[in-house]
């Protein structure tokens, strides 16, 4: 029986079956003039969810404002603002609803304009799925990237690359194949899971609802077949349970409920529950809802949980079971999206509301900020302007519970309140990682009185005039296989020679000890290449001279190395041999890479950040290692590190 005899023949039964229909929400984004708008137009027309009235509203709208050389213009079914419709441009997110008989869907309609940034992040913190469309005649853009950096970052696991306006290209294969690899390439940096390509024409509605017969060489599905396909039921965490208490209810003297949202992970009658922060423990009574009492609830279901003992649970507790507790911590670093034009500051005290916790805490440090067009990470000057995303670390005045977001995205998130107007001003995603210090100086300020290290009774002359020559390091940066190893480890040959006291501080050393805990995410590099510094720091206080061999891609790290070395003993020496040269010494693990076996690997599917200004530039792939050392051995003694 289809929906409509359904409707005509029994009202409650459909209502009934509307009502447990799985739910999608979905966003859209992409550059101005995409079509990002004309899409959800489409969709919503094709799919017959637009009343009679509308669609006269539409063509009267279409013939006076549209743009579509008299045609329906389907866009004007979203841009609802009157100075969307005036600019023909997407500003605020637009919302939309709509059900077809497999699944109900919200959409969240998001700005193409950079300025516009916190905008799209607000819509991309509930979704599901990104649509994200690209024009077939412009290919991969700066916004594509930022958009889809900005989906990635906030946990969406699946995204639908759209691949608009395909009548402007003669609907060519060849063209759809260039833009698909060009964006898988970028992709690879990104921590999603599940990405479809779609040629469509959103103005004609080929490969909307209906497969285009004008693109006979494209096999896969339609947009609105994996909307109402795409499997989105294992990206809940049914795991953790995690139930922040909103508020106690009380009706009667005989009744006392935990009001709130499950959060994550499945809660049933009988099951042993811990309350946080007291750690009282407990079994669930009941679990009851308007509709009646329920064996067990998951997320995002609101529900009241009453106990088997009388245990103190307020606002702000959490129900958790005993054996898989959250951190509980005042401190910690995540991913923040500034919102507002008084930017974030270092030092501020603001207003962190997570669950239902509302906690003053101050912003201790901005460690760097994200270029979104780039995924380049760049100085943050002490804090984070509107529209810019970046890492930072917080400091609260009493703990909360939370989890890594990429674990669970209930307890992970927050948003920053200013405490004087009360206006939300950034939204963060906390980082799977206890703080760290984000610079040497940021180290040492922070550092409680009397904990300092003491001071050697040994200057650096005098360590000088024993080992014969100036303390210092030399830090090899290049790509995976450049010759780093080579150079570094023929360096410390020919310094011993010399009567130098030097050591190589290897890469794969310090991912066999100090850093075997740590994986090749970009924070993880991030930290190993701290971790690095630190070492290389205390052998150059030691007098020794080091050899630091390390990818280290990011030039906010190696910022931080000369920084914390000290930038009158540290040598940036950049090896430069291009990826084709790196890749043909080593074409096994590259094409591992390159097929996505092997992931976020730098120079292929995580980015590499060139030196600016380095030191000292080696060629290696026009000169040998014994030509690297000398270079490098005359720079040394240029310097005055050695005679």
């Amino acid at each position: 029986m289809t929906e409509s005899e359904l409707i005509r023949q029994n009202i409650l039964a459909y209502l009934d079956q509307h009502q447990k229909k799985d739910l999608l929400r979905f966003l859209t984004a992409g550059s101005v003039d995409d079509g990002k708008s004309t899409l959800i137009g489409r969709l919503l027309f094709d799919s017959k969810t637009v009343y009679d009235d509308h669609l006269e509203a539409l063509k009267r709208d279409s013939a006076k404002k549209s743009s579509a050389g008299g045609e329906v213009d389907y866009s004007l079914l979203v841009d609802g603002l009157q100075s969307e419709r005036e600019q023909g441009i997407t500003i605020d997110v637009a919302y939309r609803y709509f059900a077809t008989p497999k699944r109900k869907f919200i959409i969240a309609d998001t700005p193409g304009h950079e300025q516009y940034t916190r905008n799209m992040a607000t819509g991309a913190s509930t979704a599901n799925l990104a649509v994200i469309l690209i024009d077939a005649r412009h290919g991969v853009l700066a916004q594509t990237k930022r958009h889809s950096f900005i989906a990635s970052l906030l946990g969406i696991k699946h995204i639908v690359v759209a691949i608009n306006k395909m009548d402007l290209v003669d609907f060519s294969q060849e063209r759809f194949d260039q833009i698909r690899d060009d964006y898988t390439d970028f992709a690879a940096r990104l921590e999603v899971s599940d990405i479809r390509f779609i040629p469509i024409c959103a103005k004609d509605g080929d490969n909307i609802v209906e497969r285009s017969r004008r693109m006979p060489w494209y096999e896969g599905t339609t947009v609105l077949n994996f909307l109402e396909t795409v499997h989105i039921a294992s990206d809940r965490n049914l795991i953790d349970l995690r139930f922040p208490v909103q508020y106690v209810t009380r009706p009667n003297l005989n009744f006392r409920g935990f009001a709130g949202t499950v959060a994550s992970g499945i809660i049933r009658k009988g099951d042993e529950v811990m309350a946080l922060p007291s750690g009282r423990k407990s079994r669930v009574k009941s679990i009851v809802t308007y509709d009646g009492e329920l064996d067990e609830a998951f997320p995002p279901q609101a529900v009241t949980v009453t106990l088997e003992d009388e245990i103190d649970v307020g606002r702000g507790d959490m129900l958790v079971h005993p054996r898989n507790l959250p951190h509980r911590d005042p401190s910690f670093e995540a991913m923040v999206v500034w919102m507002h034009p008084e930017g974030l500051r270092e030092g501020k005290s603001y207003l962190i509301k997570q669950t239902t916790n509302a906690v003053p805490g101050e912003v201790t440090g901005v460690g760097y900020r994200i270029d979104v067009n780039t995924l380049h990470r760049q100085a943050s000057q002490g804090g984070l302007e509107m529209n810019e995303i970046g890492r930072a670390s917080f400091r609260l005045t009493r703990p909360i519970f939370f989890d890594p977001y990429k674990n669970n995205r209930a307890t992970g998130s927050f948003i920053v309140v200013d405490r004087r107007s009360n206006v939300t001003v950034g939204a963060g995603m906390i980082l799977d990682r206890q703080p760290t210090e984000l610079t040497q100086s940021k180290r040492l300020a922070d550092v409680k009185p009397g904990t300092l290290a003491p001071r050697s009774l040994v200057t650096a002359e005098q360590r000088g005039k024993i080992c014969g020559h100036k303390a210092g390091a030399v830090w090899l940066t290049g790509l995976p296989k450049s010759g780093k190893s080579t150079i570094a480890f023929a360096l410390e040959k020919k310094l011993a020679d010399l009567g130098c006291h030097v050591l190589v501080l290897d890469g794969s050393t310090m991912r066999q000890g100090l850093s075997r805990d740590l994986g090749f995410s970009a924070d993880d590099r991030s930290e190993n290449s701290r971790r690095a510094a630190e070492v290389a720091r205390i052998c150059a206080d030691a007098g020794l001279l080091v050899i630091a061999n390390f990818v280290s891609p990011y030039a906010s790290d190696r910022t931080v190395a000369r920084e914390t070395i000290g930038a009158g003993r540290f040598l940036e020496v950049y090896v430069n041999t291009p990826v084709d040269v790196c890749e043909k010494r080593d074409p096994e693990t590259y094409g591992k890479a390159r097929s996505g076996e092997l992931r976020n690997f730098t120079g292929v599917s995580a980015p590499y950040e060139t030196p600016a200004n380095p030191d000292l530039l080696l060629p290696n792939h026009e000169l040998d290692a014994a030509a690297c050392v000398e270079k490098t051995v005359e720079l040394l003694r240029a310097r005055g590190i050695i005679s």
